[in-house]
């Protein structure tokens, strides 16, 4: 009995470890299939500069304070106004959480751009706010549902930037990216999050899921008139 128990064990240990292996090595591949996808469109400023023809500069959010916006954010901000000033496109839009009163990115870098855009000549006519980009997935969705963008640039840093060209790649978008500065803190730690974090968006794209909030088609025209 005791060494039918042993093996029996033993089986288990065995299976949970192919099972394992095999996880491992489904993600892995699920993200080497999502960075090798997207490389192709990933370029420089200055290359996104002659493609021209953008319907928009897409800049995606991410955590802002009191002060403004983080570090990480600034930097997504300070090339997404590179762009602009390359004349990839007229307008940014700006997309972001603003799921609570008390919480606003876009708000955040609407004042960011506007502060820091004035030597390449942008206003409030050049901008276009999603205050409903709650993810990736969602901005890159809502881009081509809300927005009505068919050819677009987006700004954010390199290894995020993977998972965003490739969301909107099959949003139905013609999208190419454009790697923010590094500055930040804590890289190790983000890298290891976007593992996952592309797993999970792999599938959200696979089955077409709907982003959390889609509303009323906002279309980019230039002059914006989202602030009439």
């Amino acid at each position: 009995m005791a060494e039918s128990t042993k093996k029996s064990k033993k089986r288990s240990g065995r299976v949970a470890l192919i099972s394992a292996c095999g996880a491992v090595v489904f993600i892995f591949l699920i993200n080497l299939y999502v960075i090798k996808t997207s490389e192709p469109q990933i370029v420089t400023a200055e290359e996104a500069a002659g493609l021209s023809g953008f319907d928009c500069i897409l800049v995606l959010g991410a955590s802002v304070t009191d002060h403004g916006p983080s570090l990480i954010l600034a930097d997504r901000l300070d090339k997404g106004l590179e762009l602009f000033g390359l004349g990839a496109s007229d307008i940014m839009l700006l997309s972001g959480d603003n799921g609570m009163i008390e919480y606003n990115e876009v708000q955040a870098m609407k004042e960011y751009v506007l502060k820091h855009g004035g030597e390449a000549g942008l206003t409030t006519q050049n901008i276009y706010l999603d205050y409903a980009g709650f993810s990736t997935y969602d901005s890159a969705v809502r881009c081509k549902e809300v927005f009505g963008a068919e050819r677009v640039v987006i700004v954010t840093q390199r290894y995020h930037l993977y998972r965003a060209v490739f969301n909107a790649k099959k949003a139905g978008l013609e999208a190419y990216g454009v790697a923010a500065a590094d500055t930040a803190s804590g890289q190790f730690s983000r890298d290891l999050r976007e593992i996952p974090a592309r797993v999970k968006d792999f599938f959200l794209s696979l089955f077409k899921a709907d982003p959390k909030y889609l509303g009323d088609p906002v279309p980019l025209v230039f002059p914006s008139t989202q602030f009439e």
